[in-house]
């Protein structure tokens, strides 16, 4: 897969509302919430044009019913593809265009990739260290997806334990 980060687009928050569109009529009853995460979600942010979208669903065995309705919308299924509980699915191939993250309410991703993407967009100098890194690492590994996202690991586990600690300090 050719890494290519790019400068932040505002037309990412349309492609994601146009296949929410798509979306809530697949995962019906069982959507409980759905969200646009990543990059891609953070205003400013240099990213991969990939969407990444978030459903959170009441049974996370039934978005496995859902499988032939999104390979007809072009995703393909990867199961858990590392994270047990998640559903996976990306669309585009090795022009990937978006990805899906399905979780069950509850799951503590859920609560991980909402705090990294509401504490980049609340910290725009960590969104911006954030953005030339990418920018740097896309350019060091064009052609490794897998050495891009090496690279970016210490930050983003760094950050993700600022971000849960600020997002739950600001609970009620």
């Amino acid at each position: 897969m050719h890494v290519r980060v790019v400068a932040y687009s505002e037309e990412w928050v349309s492609r994601f509302q146009q296949e929410v569109e798509l979306l809530r009529p697949i995962f019906g009853d069982n959507l409980v919430e759905i969200y646009h995460i990543g990059s891609t979600s953070v205003q400013g942010l240099q990213a991969k044009p990939i969407i990444d979208i978030m459903p959170v669903v009441a049974d996370i065995a039934r978005v496995d019913e859902c499988n032939a309705a999104l390979q007809a919308l072009g995703y393909e299924g990867m199961g858990e593809f590392g994270i047990p509980g998640r559903r996976y699915f990306r669309k585009g191939g090795d022009d990937r265009t978006h990805q899906i993250h399905a979780f069950q309410l509850g799951s503590p991703n859920v609560e991980r990739h909402l705090a990294f993407r509401d504490y980049m967009r609340a910290h725009p100098d960590v969104a911006e260290r954030y953005g030339i890194l990418k920018a740097e690492l896309a350019q060091q590994f064009p052609e490794d997806i897998y050495g891009y996202m090496d690279g970016k690991d210490a930050f983003i586990k760094a950050v993700e334990q600022e971000a849960l600690l600020w997002h739950r300090a600001r609970q009620p």
